[in-house]
């Protein structure tokens, strides 16, 4: 009965390595952009923040639909629209009069794809039949960093071998990937989160459980608790050690997120032996002295180590999380997965803003802006603990 459902495992494996596609691959040719179109960087910077708000938008209305339809046509859409936004990407930018409206409208159409798939690639996993779920969930959610390192090492290598003016080829190559998995997920089979004749719960149920609001907290903290070193890493690492920005973006994100797919790979194989209750509590805790160490050390690469260090602690927050929130709320349902997601997705943009506007404040100081994010891991612990006296 398990062995059936592990294309169904592999497949929703692949469905977070395309996240990361989408996610990873286009801020790797801002600078082309900006130098093949004439875009100014203000307007390219915009491109991020009109994907995540797009896939938190996707989050949201994901509530009304999903059910619906069924999470196996939801799912096959979800990588349809994935492969159609790079595609497109491709062909937009010369086909419109404005380049950068030709870019808008493919970001906004592979981000609706990578939204759904943020909303329903863990509960189909939570739903397989499995002896442990929580190494499952963990395991999964490793590969959005293998695929997020993947898409960077690769997509480097395919620009020195090459040139970057052939970006196009790769578009497409990547896109390939959901193209194929959506064939996959055409044909696999797909378990029920819900007991036949049984309903997940309605949003305003959810909304009138204390724990259910603890778990929504932890899951804006454990976003933001990632992004807010993640996505400065770089930057620190450029100005902290006075390196470039391809060893920058090496030794800042690219370390970050391979110890944080190693701890998310470890609690995958080992979950079965260790309480997820005492490692999410020492993961929090390390988080803690990582963003101390970040901010507080005096040698630059003594704080770039501890932001390597902030990736292996802060690896099984979100799937944690989501594993907590199975356990405690089995009837949860589309409604409650749906809006985890939004909350990782509030945090993952709240963190970095947060860190960059207390650093502007005080003339650009990171370190201080990375010491004021320290509160993200200390409210994620504070919710571990409650939310097991509530569930006590």
């Amino acid at each position: 009965m398990k062995n059936q459902y592990s294309k169904t495992i592999i497949a929703c494996f692949v469905g977070y390595i395309v996240q990361a596609v989408v996610n990873n691959f286009v801020p790797l040719l801002f600078l082309t952009f900006q130098k093949n179109y004439g875009i100014p960087l203000a307007q390219i910077t915009l491109l991020v923040t009109f994907n995540f708000g797009i896939q938190l938008l996707v989050d949201l209305l994901s509530v009304g639909f999903v059910d619906r339809i069924g999470y196996r046509a939801s799912m096959i859409i979800a990588h349809v629209l994935s492969a159609a936004g790079l595609i497109l990407l491709t062909i937009l930018p010369e086909a419109l009069p404005s380049p950068f409206a030709g870019i808008l409208i493919a970001v906004m159409i592979y981000a609706v794809g990578g939204g759904l798939l943020e909303v329903l690639v863990s509960p189909v996993v939570e739903a397989c039949p499995s002896d442990n779920k929580e190494k499952a969930m963990s395991m999964l959610h490793s590969f959005y960093c293998w695929g997020h390192v993947g898409v960077v090492l690769l997509s480097t290598l395919f620009f020195q071998i090459f040139g970057i003016g052939n970006w196009k080829v790769l578009a497409v190559v990547w896109a390939l990937i959901p193209i194929a998995n959506a064939f996959a997920f055409a044909r696999v089979p797909m378990a029920s989160l819900m007991e036949e004749g049984e309903q997940g719960l309605k949003l305003g149920e959810l909304f009138r459980i204390k724990i259910f609001w603890v778990l929504l907290i932890m899951m804006i903290c454990a976003g933001a608790s990632e992004q807010a070193v993640s996505q400065w890493a770089s930057t620190f690492a450029e100005h902290g050690l006075g390196i470039s920005k391809t060893m920058g973006d090496l030794a800042g994100p690219m370390a970050f997120a391979v110890l944080m797919g190693t701890s998310r790979a470890f609690y995958g194989k080992y979950g079965d032996r260790i309480n997820l209750d005492r490692f999410m509590i020492y993961s929090s805790s390390l988080c803690i002295l990582s963003y101390l160490g970040i901010s507080l050390l005096p040698l630059p690469q003594l704080s770039l180590a501890a932001c390597a260090v902030c990736g292996l602690s802060v690896g099984i927050m979100w799937p944690g999380t989501f594993s907590k929130a199975s356990a405690a709320l089995p009837k949860g349902g589309t409604a409650m997965f749906a809006l985890l997601a939004l909350g990782g997705d509030v945090g993952c943009s709240g963190g970095p803003t947060v860190v960059g506007i207390v650093s502007s404040a005080l003339n650009d100081n990171l370190k201080m802006g990375i010491l004021a994010g320290v509160i993200f891991p200390i409210l994620l612990l504070l919710g571990i603990i409650l939310c097991g006296r509530i569930r006590r």
